[in-house]
């Protein structure tokens, strides 16, 4: 039995072609081809960099505030786009290429392997997750341990390479929970973090607009804490999001890449601009949210925008020799997909559906809760649509 499983991964690893698309037979051209992949760098650049820099340049310069309601409806229409990415786009593609007749039936038909690695990588992003905000957490109580509770704060914030704005910490500090103990699912521990920090019914909603009653109440203390707390969560939330973004574009550029039918590209084209553009605006407002100073923020925003080019680049370069119809190929794709589905629908649904939709600063806005319900709707809806052409 042993035998024949590492024969059959053996044969999986072959690097022979076992058949192409219908697509690419009838419609090869490698000099149209190259023209259009020109193209789409260029194309998927500008569009990467002007979702990921439209936040950021926002916040800098005070004309999106990260507490607006219009940011918070144009992040949640992002979050439909990853969400659907991973449940639409990266799971089926990598569930196609797990299956594939060239594939041998044995293990790869026999088990669901695309969901069971969809899944690992999903936990194995919330051990990330923890451990991250364990880090930033222990660090900052460290500092506030040797110095004053009011000067930690700016003291980890400059090591973490963070620009600390006292008044939208503070506002930030209300919406993601307060209290030394950090929410990392975002749901339950949520919820219960306001319970303890806040009054109860119709009063609440209320006090989130008088901010200053609660320091006069002796709430001054707990919302210091609610400032530090949401820092490192955005520190953390901007970090892996950017991971499980980064290594799913990658592997959509590498495919764009050895392509050789224009017929292929051309819907490529437009569908990864659109997708680009607003993944790039769901990283850059977690970035903006995190605070970052601008060095660090500059180089998140721009290794973001250049993975799906530098992927399609890539791609170019390995296209004489690299057979995406092989054995080998099909399984590595399949895997890389079925990680990049994984972390993007933990993502979508904990760090940034969940974090901003069970807030209190949803809770107590009807026209806030409307408008970004349809948001995210539409941003769900349209990243599905384009499953159509690409």
């Amino acid at each position: 039995m042993a035998v024949k499983f590492a024969e059959a991964i053996a044969e999986s690893m072959s690097g022979t072609s076992c058949g192409t698309s219908h697509l690419e037979t009838e419609c090869r051209d490698k000099a149209a081809a190259l023209r259009l992949k020109s193209v789409a760098i260029f194309l998927i650049l500008v569009a990467g960099a002007a979702g990921v820099a439209l936040p950021l340049v926002g916040t800098k310069r005070r004309l999106i505030p990260t507490e607006g309601n219009l940011f918070v409806a144009a992040k949640a229409f992002a979050a439909g786009v990853i969400l659907a990415t991973g449940f639409v786009h990266m799971l089926p593609d990598a569930e196609e290429a797990l299956t594939d007749p060239c594939l041998p039936e044995v293990p790869w038909s026999k088990f669901p392997f695309s969901g069971f690695v969809a899944m690992a990588a999903a936990l194995a992003t919330l051990v990330i997750d923890f451990i991250g905000t364990q880090y930033y957490e222990r660090k900052h109580a460290a500092r506030e341990d040797v110095g004053s509770g009011s000067a930690a704060t700016p003291l980890l914030a400059e090591e973490a390479g963070i620009v600390v704005d006292d008044a939208e910490a503070k506002a930030e500090g209300d919406g993601f929970g307060v209290g030394r103990g950090m929410h990392i699912v975002g749901m339950h521990a949520h919820a219960a973090s306001h319970q303890h920090s806040h009054p109860h019914g119709h009063h609440s909603c209320e006090d989130r607009t008088h901010p200053h009653m609660h320091k006069l109440v002796g709430h001054a203390h707990t919302h210091e804490h609610g400032e530090a707390d949401s820092h490192v969560r955005h520190i953390v939330v901007s970090q892996v999001l950017e991971l499980g973004i980064v290594s799913h574009s990658v592997i959509i550029g590498l495919s764009l890449g050895v392509s050789q039918s224009p017929c292929t590209i051309r819907p490529l084209m437009a569908a990864l601009s659109f997708h680009q553009f607003f993944e790039g605006f769901a990283l850059g407002g977690c970035i903006s949210q995190a605070q970052f100073n601008t060095l660090s923020a500059t180089i998140m925003a721009c290794f973001f925008a250049i993975t799906t080019p530098a992927g399609i680049s890539i791609g170019i370069g390995l296209s004489s020799f690299y057979n995406p119809n092989s054995p080998r190929a099909l399984v590595v794709e399949g895997i890389l997909d079925s990680v990049s589905a994984g972390i993007l629908i933990y993502m979508a649904l904990v760090d940034l559906i969940a974090a901003d939709f069970l807030s209190k600063k949803m809770s107590c806005n009807t026209r806030l809760q409307i408008l970004s319900y349809f948001t995210l709707f539409l941003g769900a809806s349209l990243m599905s649509l384009l499953a159509i052409w690409a």
